[in-house]
């Protein structure tokens, strides 16, 4: 079997927590967001500050079973992941991705479609059209799948797409740079240190020079064509003491990402093996640490925040 194919234990537990499998590497799955959107119930902070339409949301992976980090806050199924992703010949098309998406995300809402109080009109829109958001942020790591930039183009082919995010962790430059004038609305990068020695302890990238290709990412950002995100996530008790502030500005000011987005780690899935409650800030603890961040960021204001997903947006003046 190829590195690159999902083993018969990795589909099961994808399938166990409910994502739905689209060809031999890639995932989907509908997030709680996209639910409660179909009833009524509110929608993804992402709605809020850029505008995308929850209830038509694709969020899938091209890699879904592939990461080279173990971050320690990630709620994904990280244990059972690999970290080498060589696909060969059994690499997917962006098309048959795409079209293994769609097929498995109509699948999986089927069953949503049934509850008692569901939107009908938004339901069947959701369910009939073709996905208006592509968020390419599921597990594991998208920028692994080396057709990534050729994914983005495709899925701008389609009429209907209004927006494409890609969450990255930063560790595949190469293929970051190949993404600028690809389509993208917004590019993710993921920081959660701002020194080689907290990078190690937090992120734990199985590759030496780690740290270096998170910096050289972040330096592609300022010439990437598409709006760009450091999406810093805040661990009370591990990634937030004071004596840091001016090292994630240094670091902030550097890349000059459009949007910062300070998030807080939530206790929830795996990553209740690896850290406890106490390390879940609370949204105004988050709040406290961005305008502390902003004082020594002159070049950036307060733009919006979201309490129930506890994360404030800082954007760039």
């Amino acid at each position: 079997m190829m590195a690159s194919e999902f083993s018969s234990e990795v589909q099961k537990q994808l399938l166990n927590k409910q994502y739905g499998l689209a060809g031999r590497h890639s995932a989907v799955q509908i997030c709680s967001w996209t639910r409660k959107s179909l009833r009524g119930k509110g929608s993804c902070y992402k709605q809020k500050f850029y505008g995308v339409e929850t209830y038509k949301c694709c969020q899938m992976s091209p890699s879904a079973a592939w990461c080279q980090q173990s971050c320690i806050f990630c709620w994904r199924p990280m244990e059972w992941m690999q970290r080498k992703f060589s696909p060969g010949e059994k690499m997917d098309s962006p098309e048959g991705i795409i079209d293994a998406c769609v097929k498995s995300r109509k699948k999986l809402l089927s069953g949503i479609g049934g509850a008692h109080d569901v939107d009908r009109p938004l339901f069947n829109k959701s369910f009939s059209e073709f996905s208006s958001h592509w968020a390419i942020s599921l597990s594991g790591e998208p920028t692994l799948y080396p057709k990534l930039p050729e994914l983005v183009r495709a899925l701008r082919s389609h009429k209907e797409v209004k927006t494409i995010f890609v969450v990255s962790n930063g560790q595949e430059p190469s293929t970051i740079k190949k993404l600028k004038g690809a389509g993208l609305t917004n590019l993710y990068i993921s920081v959660d240190a701002p020194t080689p020695t907290l990078f190690k302890k937090i992120n734990r990238s199985i590759y030496p020079n780690g740290w270096s290709r998170l910096k050289r990412s972040l330096s592609l950002l300022k010439d990437m064509g598409c709006n760009t995100v450091i999406r810093f996530t805040l661990i009370k008790g591990l990634n937030d003491s004071p004596e840091l502030l001016k090292k994630y500005a240094k670091l902030f000011f550097s890349a000059s990402p459009t949007y910062i987005e300070v998030k807080a780690y939530m206790f929830l899935g795996y990553s209740r093996l690896r850290l406890k409650e106490e390390n879940m800030p609370s949204h105004e603890y988050v709040k406290e640490f961005s305008q502390a961040l902003l004082k020594l960021l002159p070049s950036y204001k307060y733009k919006d925040e979201c309490a129930d997903s506890r994360i404030v947006l800082l954007k760039r003046k």
